[in-house]
């Protein structure tokens, strides 16, 4: 038909052979993607997730001293808070850890926790289980069981086999408290053998550790592999009379709420 050019394959207009692009060598490629992956992993170190090693018996046998366990970042970003149940790492708030000794990691452990790989030796982080959030009232009497606002916790499940779910000693181990809006109060698992809220009575927030300090919410343990499973909270939190905690919103939903502009965007397009 008048009017219409064709041209042949392999040949720009005007019939000029067309160059191929040369391709670039993995070799160059390769230091780019490195720093694509280390961007990446950076970001998710800071915003989504981050990895921490487990330093002690205080959580057994939930958690096994060298665990690693991956902490969910994410969701404290949208005003989500600590629930009872949940297994929490947060900032030492008051030199919980005098006295601990300090790890003296190699290069290769320094540059794993610098892109979150592992966690950093310099931090101060413990690892425990939410017991009672602001508001809450804990008590624990002779050997237990341990009770949240008159109801009593079933805590077979978690407590390591053995102990009992209240220490009886003068130190801290008989206790009632109100915890204050804005802080959570928190128990190892191990209750004769973690130095937690309960022996901390004395410092700056007499045992409770603020909000704002808390990292986020261990949700698997991911190393060792035949150690591999979440942590979900136990069915004793969810008993009626607890009182009410909001909803925390999973990562999984943010997700899902980012991609579906997206997709209405594109659907646009189209």
């Amino acid at each position: 038909m008048t009017g219409e050019h064709s041209t042949a394959e392999g040949e720009g207009p005007g019939g000029t052979a067309r160059t191929p692009k040369k391709q670039r060598s993995f070799w160059k490629e390769l230091p780019i993607l490195i720093g694509i992956a280390l961007v990446l992993a950076l970001l998710i170190k800071t915003f989504l997730v981050q990895a921490f090693s487990i330093p002690s018996d205080s959580m057994q046998n939930t958690l096994q001293q060298g665990d690693r366990v991956l902490v969910d970042k994410l969701t404290p970003w949208f005003g989500s808070e600590p629930e009872r149940g949940e297994v929490v790492v947060f900032h030492d708030p008051d030199n919980w850890l005098a006295g601990e000794p300090t790890a003296d990691p190699n290069a290769l452990q320094t540059f794993l926790s610098w892109i979150g790989l592992m966690p950093s030796a310099e931090e101060k982080d413990l690892i425990k289980r939410v017991v009672g959030v602001g508001g809450d009232t804990v008590e624990c009497k002779g050997t237990g069981p341990l009770t949240v606002n008159g109801k009593a916790l079933d805590e077979r499940s978690y407590v390591y086999a053995g102990n009992t779910p209240c220490s009886v000693d003068d130190q801290g181990g008989q206790f009632k408290v109100k915890v204050p809006k804005g802080y959570i109060w928190v128990m190892g698992d191990h209750r004769q053998n973690s130095r937690d809220s309960r022996y901390n009575q004395s410092d700056e927030h007499h045992g409770m550790v603020p909000v704002k300090d808390v990292v986020g919410r261990a949700i698997v343990i991911a190393w060792p592999i035949n150690r591999w499973d979440n942590l979900p909270v136990p069915d004793t939190f969810d008993q009626s009379g607890l009182g009410a905690v909001g909803p925390a919103v999973a990562p999984q939903g943010l997700a899902l709420l980012g991609v579906v502009p997206v997709v209405l965007w594109r659907r646009r397009k189209q």
